[in-house]
C-alpha cells in the first residue's frame, strides 16, 4: 500500500495537472535539476555549454517537446533577475520552445517561488499527465514526498541562501544522502505501485530505469552475461569475459561511494522490482546530463557528455555513441524499453502471487 501521506500529497496536487498526449505521436525530453545560478558558485558551470547545445541543435530542431521536471533555477541561493542574466541563451531556447507550445515546466523544492513571480513568462505545474495510449505517465519532481521540504522549504532556502552560501557550500539535495533519496524513491514507487502508472521523478539526481539505479542494472548485466557465456565462442567469449570484469569493478566502486548495508538488499524490497518508477538524474553530473525520453513506442535513459569524457562505463564502447554534428558532444541510450513491454511487466508483477503450498 502507498505511504498514506505521499498519495494524498499527489491526489491534492495533481488536479489538475498538465495534459500532453503522445498516443498519437511526437517526442518528448524529460529533463529536471539544472540548479542555475549567477555565475559565482553556480552548480549547472561545468555542462552549462553541453545543455545549451544539446537543446538547441538537438531537440529544438528535432522538435521535441520538453519538460523542465523541477530545481530548474536555484531560487533558495540567488534571485530570477540574476539567473536570468547569467544564462540568457537558456531562456532564448527556453522561449522558443514555449512559443511552439512545446514546453511545459514543473515546480521543485528550489525553485517553487516562482509561483509568486507575476512577470514569470511560463505556466507552472505540479506535474504533468502524459497520455501514452497504453499506461498513464506522471512527471513530477519527487520531492512532494518530504514532510520537510512541503513544510519547511521557506526555512531551508533561508538557511541555504544566508548561512550555507557565504561559506561556499553548494547545492545540498537529497541526491547527496543515500538514505534520502532511497526515502524519496520508495515512496514514489509505492505510489506508482498502488495506481497502477509510471512517475517520472528528478529530484534525488539518480538516474532510474524501469525502477533500478547503476547497482541494480549491473547485477542483473553480470547475471545476463554469465548465461551467454558458455555458449560464445572466440572474441565474443573475450568480450563477455571483459565486460564481466569490468562491471564487477564498477560494482565495486558503488558500494565503497555508497557506504550503506541495504545495498544488499533490494531497494523496493521486491525480488522482481517492478518497472513503475523513472529518475530523469540530473544537468549537473560531473561528466555529463542525463536525461528521460519518450515517443508513443518507448522510453530511454539517455546520457549526453563531452566526447573523451564520459564515464568508463560508456567510454568502453559497448554502447553506441552519437555525437552532434560539428561538436565535441555526445548521446549514448543507456537503457530503453517499449511502452507494451513495460505495461506487461507492471501488470504481471504490481499484484502479490497467490502462495503456492503444493511443495509444503
Amino acid at each position: 500500500m502507498a505511504n498514506t501521506f505521499f498519495s494524498d500529497m499527489i491526489n491534492n496536487h495533481f488536479n489538475p495537472a498538465a495534459v500532453l498526449d503522445i498516443s498519437q505521436g511526437g517526442k518528448v525530453l524529460v529533463i529536471s535539476d539544472f540548479h542555475m545560478g549567477c555565475g559565482r558558485r553556480d552548480d549547472l558551470a561545468q555542462n552549462g555549454v553541453l545543455l545549451t547545445e544539446m537543446l538547441d541543435h538537438y531537440y529544438l530542431n528535432g522538435d521535441w517537446t520538453i519538460v523542465l521536471n523541477g530545481d530548474i533555477e536555484e531560487l533558495q541561493r540567488f534571485s530570477l533577475e540574476s539567473i536570468r542574466e547569467q544564462w540568457p541563451r537558456l531562456y532564448q531556447l527556453f522561449d522558443k520552445f514555449n512559443a511552439r507550445g512545446r514546453l511545459y515546466k514543473t515546480l521543485g523544492n528550489h525553485d517553487e517561488q516562482l509561483i509568486f513571480e507575476k512577470k514569470y513568462p511560463y505556466a507552472l505545474y505540479d506535474a504533468v499527465l502524459i497520455e501514452t495510449g497504453l499506461i498513464p505517465l506522471y512527471v513530477y519532481h519527487g520531492h512532494q514526498s518530504s514532510k520537510i521540504y512541503t513544510n519547511y522549504n521557506k526555512l531551508l532556502q533561508i538557511g541555504i541562501r544566508y548561512l550555507l552560501k557565504p561559506l561556499g557550500v553548494r547545492n545540498i539535495s537529497s541526491g547527496r544522502s543515500p538514505f534520502r533519496r532511497f526515502h524519496v524513491e520508495k515512496q514514489a514507487y509505492d505510489f506508482s505501485l498502488a495506481h497502477n502508472c509510471i512517475s517520472i521523478i528528478g529530484h534525488t539526481h539518480r538516474p532510474l530505469f524501469e525502477s533500478l539505479g547503476r547497482f541494480e542494472f549491473i547485477k542483473f548485466e553480470i547475471e545476463r552475461l554469465c548465461r551467454d557465456y558458455p555458449v560464445s565462442l572466440g572474441e565474443d567469449r573475450e568480450r563477455i569475459a571483459e565486460e564481466v570484469r569490468a562491471l564487477r569493478a564498477d560494482l565495486g566502486k558503488l558500494k565503497r561511494s555508497e557506504k550503506r548495508n541495504a545495498m544488499r538488499e533490494s531497494l523496493y524490497g521486491d525480488d522482481l522490482p517492478v518497472p513503475c518508477l523513472f529518475n530523469s538524474g540530473s544537468a549537473i553530473g560531473r561528466r555529463g546530463i542525463n536525461a528521460i525520453e519518450l515517443d508513443r513506442e518507448k522510453i530511454s535513459l539517455v546520457y549526453w557528455f563531452v566526447q573523451g569524457e564520459g564515464k568508463k562505463f560508456v567510454n568502453r564502447g559497448r554502447y553506441p555513441v552519437y555525437i552532434l554534428p560539428g561538436t565535441k558532444y555526445c548521446r549514448t541510450v543507456l537503457n530503453q524499453d517499449r511502452f507494451e513491454y513495460v505495461k506487461a511487466r507492471i501488470e504481471l508483477l504490481g499484484n502479490p502471487p497467490e502462495i503456492n503450498t503444493a511443495w509444503d
